[in-house]
């Protein structure tokens, strides 16, 4: 009989969604951990469950962060906990009733996180810590490649590692370099020696490995489906392999870890895969002659929830526009992204732009991160959990977000605004991932410097309400929304009212000049003329012409399993009404 063994691999949230893209602050070493998770099985409050009010203490009592650091790394982990959108939308509505200090405090007190999972989410901020080693001794030889690297922006430069959170290999590797420090953090005080080694008789509770799979996910050589570790190791076959006691109840630590090193292996739906392997996300809008270098792969027919990844690569003068199931729930990266017009209105996991120029980018609800990382002169539209911004540049962003935008170290010239679009499904959307319109902090961000001085606060402005336009989104669909959810911030509203008060005006001023058929004629040519050289001088041209691509009738006949939207509209009639629009002042330049 054909003996029962396992593939385990790491889970690619905990990294994507929980590892910052930067270096980690010093106190949150090994050595630190290690007096942490001594401490916690001590004190009242803290074990199993970690409230906010312990972990407060020690991280500003203890390890001396900075109380908004602590709240963004407890924040940060519950992010990650699976709750219902309804329990969601219940949070939000009570931070939304707190309107002091004290209160917010008194219901952030409410939340408490895992203990032994808050241990290890806290160690696996060192994925992106710099290596000492590698920055010594870098290449053993210089080559062509590292010449033309080098000569890449420091800031770039300083962000390479950024990549770690996609990186499924850098995961593996991670977890083999780490996993008896992993461990050790699991394990009760005296099971392990006073330089952390792992004693011969050690043992480690079945209520670790539970918390271990926060990290670790597998199946066994029978079947395909997808188990947390604790699940596999609920198997008698398993057991034995990894060394536990039916008599304590236990594991042997050192058992169980050489059992974990064997069966280790690549995520099988990580963007590995994906790339290799994975189908193309086909969609309607497509300009002939810029395909050639785009690359779009997803793997969101066969990974388990969490794992859907789709991938779009160099998506180059394109206008691309998708609402469809297969991106429902998807971790989505946009990779090097240019003079591109994006529109992804579906409900969506997590969200990172990486290295993306002169784009812009309408995203539907994103229940969890954007990421958006060393990219320039990038319009971003979003409603989401967590906004965060590193090494970027000339970016602007109007966001809807409960939490405080995070921007790391590396940003100039950003914008941020208040989230200025709507489309018709998207207050259901917002609904489906648990995200209401209140609280919205998008005008409160967090600079980031845990160890050193933070962001210069010049990085950033808060758009003026006098440069604010609305946005359209060029494209129908049925659904009930018809406004900005939530409405726009009085000032901005007040923005919105003085402009249509100048088209009223105008119109009047028109009226009452009494023009002739022949002169208003003239008058009508005139102005679109004058439009049609603001268009072309501005660049606005491009996105308006790529609405309707060179091959109309192929687009217009293209299946509706493969179209951009729900329903398919005419592209012409979408074209025309976005121009009046624009020509009469009442909507943004970029539509």
């Amino acid at each position: 009989m054909e003996a029962c063994t396992a593939s385990i691999w790491p889970r690619m949230e905990p990294f994507l969604l929980g590892a910052l893209q930067v270096a980690p602050p010093s106190k949150l070493s090994m050595h630190y951990l290690r007096k942490m998770a001594c401490y916690v099985r001590t004190r009242e409050g803290c074990f199993p469950q970690l409230s906010w009010h312990m972990w407060r203490h020690i991280a500003c009592g203890k390890l001396q962060l900075a109380e908004e650091l602590a709240w963004l790394y407890f924040e940060t982990f519950d992010l990650l906990v699976p709750r219902a959108p309804e329990e969601k939308l219940e949070w939000a509505e009570a931070l939304s009733q707190s309107q002091s200090p004290r209160e917010l405090d008194r219901q952030r007190s409410k939340l408490c996180v895992d203990t032994l999972q808050f241990l290890l989410f806290l160690y696996m901020q060192q994925l992106n810590r710099v290596s000492l080693r590698t920055s010594m001794i870098g290449e053993e030889w210089p080559s062509p490649r590292s010449r033309s690297s080098s000569l890449t922006s420091e800031r770039e430069t300083k962000t390479s590692s950024s990549n770690k959170n996609w990186d499924d290999q850098a995961h593996v590797t991670f977890v083999q370099t780490h996993l008896s420090e992993l461990l050790e953090l699991l394990s009760e005080p005296g099971e392990v020696s006073s330089s952390g080694q792992v004693l011969r008789d050690s043992q480690l509770p079945f209520e670790a490995v539970q918390a271990l799979s926060l990290l670790l996910e597998g199946s066994t050589s029978r079947g395909r489906t997808v188990h947390p570790i604790h699940r596999l190791l609920s198997r008698a076959p398993l057991q034995s392999q990894a060394g536990y006691s039916k008599t304590s109840h236990t594991f042997s630590l050192q058992l169980l870890q050489n059992w974990l090193r064997q069966t280790l292996t690549l995520n099988p739906f990580g963007i590995s895969t994906c790339l290799r392997s994975g189908k193309k996300l086909a969609w309607a809008l497509q300009v002939e002659g810029a395909m050639k270098r785009v690359k779009i792969a997803r793997n969101t027919h066969t990974a388990v929830p969490g794992s859907k990844v789709v991938v779009m690569s160099q998506v180059y003068k394109q206008t691309l526009a998708k609402d469809s199931e297969k991106l429902s729930g998807a971790n989505v990266k946009l990779h090097r992204c240019s003079e591109a017009f994006i529109y992804l209105l579906s409900p969506l996991r997590s969200v990172t732009l990486d290295k993306c120029r002169n784009s812009t980018v309408v995203l539907g609800p994103v229940e969890t991160n954007v990421h958006v990382q060393s990219c320039e002169n990038v319009r971003l539209v979003c409603v989401t959990a967590r906004l965060v911004i590193g090494a970027s540049s000339h970016c602007t962003v109007h966001a809807l977000t409960p939490t405080r935008p995070l921007l790391l170290p590396g940003n100039t010239a950003l914008t941020l605004g208040p989230f200025h679009t709507h489309y018709p499904t998207l207050e259901d959307h917002m609904a489906s991932v648990g995200l209401a319109v209140v609280p919205n902090l998008w005008d409160l961000p967090l600079l980031y410097g845990p160890d050193g001085p933070a962001p210069d606060p010049s990085c950033y402005r808060i758009l003026p309400p006098e440069e604010f336009l609305l946005m359209v989104v060029p494209f129908q669909s049925e659904g009930d929304t018809c406004e900005v959810p939530g409405g726009l911030p009085a000032a901005y509203q007040q923005a919105v009212e003085a402009r249509e008060r100048s088209v009223q005006e105008w119109q009047r001023t028109v009226k009452d000049a009494h023009l002739n058929k022949e002169q208003r004629r003239q008058f009508q040519a005139l102005v679109e003329q004058k439009f049609h050289e603001w268009l072309l001088e501005t660049g606005q041209r491009q996105e308006l012409d790529s609405l309707v691509p060179p091959t109309v009738a192929q687009a217009n006949s293209t299946d509706c399993s493969q179209s951009s939207c729900s329903s398919e509209p005419s592209l012409q009639h979408q074209k025309d009404q976005v121009s009046r629009q624009a020509a009469a002042g009442r909507t943004s330049t970029v539509c």
